[in-house]
């Protein structure tokens, strides 16, 4: 047994699409990318923590 052709993936792809639909495959893909932004924002957080944050005011913050 070989490994799996193109024609065998574009069967696959064709079965996840009537299975599912394109909106709700839109809406996943979306999900996953907004996951993985706010995964490399907080990588980026993360390598901050050590820096002294210059946007930090020292002092009392004030209420509306």
């Amino acid at each position: 047994m070989g490994s799996l052709s193109i024609w065998h993936w574009l069967i696959v792809l064709l079965v996840v699409v009537l299975i599912f639909g394109t909106k709700k495959l839109r809406n996943i893909g979306s999900d996953l990318g907004g996951a993985v932004k706010g995964f490399k924002e907080g990588m980026k957080d993360g390598e901050d923590a050590g820096k002294p944050d210059q946007r930090t005011i020292e002092g009392e913050a004030k209420e509306k």
